[in-house]
């Protein structure tokens, strides 16, 4: 048992709710799978206030990922397929992650050699900045690979 103004030592239970009770504040378990467990004197809503708080900074902390999206066709021409590059490449420059998409529609699902081909260039293209973290996959009408930026 450990606490504020409290020898820690190894008490029983009723001897720490009584040390507990007569400081005016919670016995709380700190760590239940060791033995013995080791529990705290605090005030348990003040305690629940700091946790939060923690748990808060972590997240805070915490990376957040953004997804951006470029799309092309099946028939995507080389000045729009270099325009999209560059915008991609300043994408992986800024640490987002890049989700490349061919769109089939109609008929032109008939070209899905195609847009595997596209895709996988663009990967290439794009391997100094970024690498793929999918290859492209069809799902649907639409052909997808993600693109994750390279650690520096």
């Amino acid at each position: 048992m450990v606490g504020e103004g409290i020898e820690a030592g190894v008490y029983p239970v009723e001897k720490a709710l009584e040390i507990a009770r007569a400081a005016g504040l919670d016995l709380v378990e700190i760590a239940p799978n060791i033995d013995p467990p080791v529990c705290k004197v605090v005030d348990y809503g003040k305690f629940l206030y700091e946790q939060k708080k923690k748990a808060k900074e972590i997240k805070a902390k915490a990376a957040k990922v953004v997804v951006k999206d470029i799309r092309f066709g099946p028939h995507t021409d080389e000045h729009d397929y270099n325009f999209k590059k560059n915008h991609a490449m300043n994408f992986l420059k800024d640490g987002c992650k890049v989700k490349a998409f061919v769109m089939f529609r109609g008929r032109e699902i008939v070209f899905k050699v195609q847009g595997e081909i596209l895709l996988l260039r663009f990967a290439s293209d794009l391997e100094e900045w970024g690498k793929a973290e999918q290859l492209p996959v069809l799902e649907g009408k639409k052909m997808l690979m993600v693109l994750a930026p390279r650690r520096k």
